[in-house]
């Protein structure tokens, strides 16, 4: 019973971090948009879909070459300086500019760039599961934030509606997932988010037990999908379900697991459509000091969080399972039935 108990508030924690990055992406995006940081031209081309899908397939291959090469340093190196980057787009719009220095014709927030400098070695020196979910959260909101005011409603639906079919396929298909999970797992970078079952878990301690061949060591993934999440490790248990993994095989039940595992891009897709309908959607606001909403954002949230709820039942059941058409599958639902209830037609719903 007490084990249930410890796994029923990993889920908790878990529905937790999901709404850090949906939230934080809500704050973000009128930030985002005046500071320039939108990544298209032209939001309402869907083309812009195709091509960030094409991106990830790229990545995907990519990832599977360095592990193929055993060049994992590679991926791990692109991985923290990714999380840098976007550590610095966040902080540099968030943190106020006490102190600055110019460099290169534009004046650096000092204390932005040490934030972001502080994942990074955080990443480097002490890769603990605390300091990679506070990366993950920062990176998972920022990237959604960018990609929110960066592709309209329809781009967005096109989007997340491809990546749910192609995790599908990934995972219960062709399963290539397994093989890039299994050579990502150990990278110790903010690819998927660990949520301990009980709190003197340690990360680093189990991927200790498990490199020395400890039986008592837990791994083991539950879902795996690409390019964004990451399952489970020698730790315990696991979701993924848009990144680029998927599970091992392990003795131990879901229940039993000292940690729960869920890719960093599971919370990423599925608020893009939250921050675009946010950001361009103009029926329906809802006045909340510091962040952009609307009816049709905040049903995509609680569209996101039935997906996700639905997703760890499976998942503590003990199989994997791709999680992106659950999580995007809810995430564009509770879009629409809140564009609707805010007085658009379906046809506006959809941005047609």
């Amino acid at each position: 019973m007490e084990q249930r108990h410890r796994a029923y508030a990993a889920v908790a924690a878990t529905v937790g971090i999901f709404l850090l990055v949906q939230v934080g992406a809500l704050a973000l995006v009128e930030p985002f948009q005046s500071a320039g940081y939108q990544a298209t031209e032209d939001p309402g081309d869907t083309t812009n879909s195709f091509a960030y899908l094409g991106a990830i397939l790229v990545a995907t291959v990519v990832m599977l070459g360095a592990i193929k090469f055993d060049v994992r340093w590679f991926i791990r190196g692109l991985i923290i300086f990714t999380s840098g980057l976007l550590s610095w787009y966040v902080l540099n719009v968030v943190v106020p500019p006490v102190v600055t220095v110019p460099a290169g014709g534009v004046a650096v927030n000092v204390l932005a760039a040490a934030g972001a400098l502080a994942i990074v070695a955080g990443l480097l020196v002490h890769p603990e599961w605390y300091v990679i979910d506070t990366a993950g959260i920062i990176m998972g909101a920022g990237a959604a934030g960018i990609f929110g005011i960066s592709f309209g409603i329809l781009p967005a639906i096109v989007l997340l509606s491809a990546l749910a079919v192609y995790d599908a396929i990934s995972v219960y298909g062709t399963e290539h997932m397994l093989t890039l999970a299994e050579g990502v797992m150990d990278l110790n970078v903010p690819i998927m988010f660990v949520i301990p079952t009980t709190l003197p878990y340690s990360f680093l301690d189990a991927q200790e037990r498990a490199e020395g061949g400890d039986d008592a060591a837990d791994a083991a993934p539950n879902g795996g999908e690409p390019a964004d999440g990451d399952p489970s490790e020698a730790a315990d248990d696991s979701t993924t379900d848009d990144g680029d993994e998927e599970p091992a095989v392990t003795d131990e039940g879901p229940m039993e697991r000292d940690a729960l595992f869920i890719g960093l891009g599971d919370a990423v897709m599925p608020t893009i459509i939250v921050a675009s309908a946010a950001f361009f959607v103009d029926a329906g606001a809802i006045a909340v000091p510091g962040i952009a909403l609307n009816l049709a954002a905040l049903s995509a949230m609680v569209g996101t969080t039935i997906g996700l709820l639905a997703l760890m039942t499976m998942v503590l059941k003990g199989r994997a399972h791709a999680g992106l058409p659950l999580l995007n599958g809810g995430a564009i639902g509770g879009y629409l039935l809140g564009a609707m209830a805010s007085g658009l037609t379906l046809v506006q719903a959809l941005g047609l």
